[in-house]
């Protein structure tokens, strides 16, 4: 791993890099040989919490996390930790799609795999499947964007689906991390 650390508004020093090298580096047990791609970490400050960005791009997936907390070593591990569920996901999902192949093809993957890296075994049960455990269904009243914004605080909900009475088409408010309001508009 080629590490690439960056700060902004704070100043990156030794101890710091060497704990955030050292976590991320534990990644590579999840993986047969070693990664060889570039580790993308921003760190920077924002409304008084440290926040950090990893991103790691690789041949077969995209690692990307970002924690933020009042101290940066603790958002190293939560980040860490959410990295982890990244590749304990992708490798369940590619190992439930290997066993439902037949022999004769899965032989011929591996024989065409070449240089990616491939995933280990990892006993992982947490995050095997994707079950629905809830349907709602609801017909969309027509309304406009800060219509839906107080529905939705009413509600106590985080995002609202609503028909756009200017538009006919769906729409989702949500409410962003920093307090405000994001809109998501159906392309036309």
């Amino acid at each position: 791993m080629n590490f690439n650390i960056r700060g902004e508004n704070l100043t990156v020093t030794t101890s710091l890099r060497q704990y955030a090298e050292r976590k991320i580096s534990k990644l590579e047990r999840y993986f047969d040989s070693e990664i060889h791609s570039d580790v993308h970490i921003n760190l920077h400050v924002h409304n008084n919490e440290q926040v950090i960005e990893v991103t790691i791009p690789m041949q077969e997936m995209l690692l990307r996390a970002e924690e933020a907390h009042s101290d940066l070593y603790a958002a190293i591990d939560l980040v860490v930790e959410k990295l982890e569920r990244q590749i304990r996901k992708y490798k369940t999902k590619v190992n439930r799609k290997n066993r439902q192949m037949s022999g004769t093809k899965r032989m011929a993957q591996y024989a065409f795999q070449g240089n990616t890296a491939a995933i280990m075994d990892v006993d992982d049960e947490e995050e095997s499947s994707f079950d629905i455990v809830r349907t709602k269904r609801f017909n969309l009243k027509p309304m406009d964007a800060e219509e839906a914004i107080l529905q939705m605080d009413m509600l106590g909900h985080n995002f609202f689906v609503f028909s756009n009475s200017e538009t006919g088409l769906t729409n989702v408010v949500y409410k962003r991390k920093d307090g405000k309001y994001g809109l998501i508009e159906q392309e036309s």
